[in-house]
């Protein structure tokens, strides 16, 4: 028996006195709401109705029966209200906040078009990571060594001036006998650089170089720092994307290899998600936009969360 449909038309010809009426509002022909209202009365033992008055009256088992008949479908309704919102809720995607908002937007777009509706929340690696175990999202693009990474974006230093050709060596930084009176100029790093596999070999860098250790800074707001780029000579950690956006100039550092740089993979909570498994199936090139990769590197991977 469906016991849901049963008090639905149970309910509603008790509240308007009429098979007719109340199955009209139940959705249902009179003839479906009458029988399931005397199926219900078998499964109860009881009857709920006279059938011989009019209006249809409810008997006293009926009356005591009918509040929770009406919880029940209260209940129903709303279960299938929240299954519905569920079926259709974005999927969350944990997503670095280095992401430029065109190069989001048409990820998210694209991924419409492969029925994916998503739900970026931008943030630093270690923020990422952190939603992703609590599972506040379904899957993140989280910060990796490049060797271990699906996606690889090369780091360099963007300038105020042009320098000409070639790479940008850091120990050009080191203040001389000239400058001990003057602010020393400075690399700013930003939070999505602040990991281990950048941020130690820069300041293993930084020391062998003769730098002060003031002269590698993590930035407040990537704003100020640029600011700081302009108007006082510093140089800004960050890809090639990230400083054409900025108008500056961008050449690799000298003292490091051409594998320097930020890696990423895309990492699902639940391996039996489906819908977080095809992102990186059918998304690979919005990704790589918006991290400022190149979309050949994408492989057809995604790593689950242990």
């Amino acid at each position: 028996m469906d016991l849901v449909g049963a008090c639905r038309a149970f309910v509603n010809v008790s509240e308007r006195g009429s098979f007719t009426v109340g199955a009209a509002a139940a959705r249902m022909a009179q003839s479906v709401a009458s029988r399931r209202i005397a199926a219900l009365e078998r499964h109860l033992g009881e009857r709920l109705l006279e059938r011989s008055s009019r209006p249809a009256a409810l008997t006293p088992f009926g009356r005591d029966i009918l509040p929770l008949a009406a919880q029940l479908v209260r209940v129903a309704d709303r279960l299938e209200h929240e299954a519905e919102a569920v079926r259709h809720a974005p999927l969350r995607l944990a997503v670095p906040d280095t992401c430029p908002t065109g190069a989001l937007a048409h990820f998210i777009a694209d991924a419409r078009g492969h029925g994916l509706r998503l739900d970026p929340r931008p943030g630093p690696p270690a923020e990422r990571a952190d939603l992703l175990r609590s599972r506040q999202v379904r899957a993140a693009l989280l910060a990796l060594p490049p060797a271990e990474a699906t996606w690889t974006v090369p780091l360099g230093l963007a300038v105020a001036a042009d320098p000409g050709g070639g790479p940008i060596y850091l120990d050009t930084l080191r203040p001389g006998r000239v400058d001990r009176d003057r602010r020393p100029r400075r690399v700013w790093f930003q939070s999505e650089d602040d990991v281990p596999h950048v941020r130690d070999g820069l300041t293993r860098l930084r020391d062998a170089v003769g730098l002060r250790p003031a002269q590698l800074a993590a930035a407040h707001s990537v704003a100020a720092a640029t600011a700081d780029v302009l108007s006082h000579g510093d140089a800004l950690l960050c890809s090639p994307a990230q400083a054409g956006e900025l108008r500056l100039h961008w050449r690799p550092i000298g003292e490091l290899d051409a594998g320097f740089g930020r890696g990423f993979s895309l990492v699902v909570a639940d391996e039996t998600d489906a819908d977080a498994l095809r992102v990186r199936q059918v998304c690979g090139r919005g990704i790589a936009r918006c991290l400022g990769a190149t979309a050949e590197q994408a492989v057809e991977t995604v790593e689950v969360v242990s």
